[in-house]
């Protein structure tokens, strides 16, 4: 997809913010893979990375995940949104990312997740969504 094909896609989904899953090129690539399979149907952030400048999701806002390079991937619309603490993640929530198969497998990765990005404590709050696949531009 080239400039002119995104410019168009954001000319169909006019308020759509563009994001990255992940935090390398691996964990992109996996995570689009669990979007498109179906079982990843949430995600979730630090607070302070929506502080910091990253759009925050809104329920309703169609937006568009982006593969590492910058190619458009797939288009989401966020249908939940919780802000909560870290260790307020209930299971159902963590399974809803798709990522594990427990609370504690979540944890675990999150957990790195976070103190690879910007740092980790249990209370540090979040920003929780559930999404619906909209359109997989794959």
């Amino acid at each position: 997809m080239n400039s002119d094909e995104l410019e168009a896609l954001k000319r169909r989904y006019p308020t759509a913010e563009t994001f990255r899953f992940g935090d390398s090129a691996e964990l992109c690539e996996t995570l689009l893979s669990l979007v498109r399979a179906g079982k990843k149907v949430a995600t979730c952030g630090a607070l302070r990375e929506f502080e910091n400048g990253e759009p925050m999701p809104a329920i309703g806002r169609r937006d568009i995940a982006l593969k590492w390079d910058g190619t458009p991937a797939v288009v989401i619309e966020t249908v939940e949104l919780v802000q909560c603490r870290f260790d307020e993640v209930t299971e159902a929530m963590a399974l809803a990312e798709g990522e594990d198969d427990s609370l504690e497998g979540w944890r675990e990765g999150h957990r790195a997740y976070f103190e690879r990005n910007g740092g980790f404590s249990p209370d540090m709050p979040i920003v929780w969504e559930r999404f619906v696949l909209i359109e997989d531009l794959g």
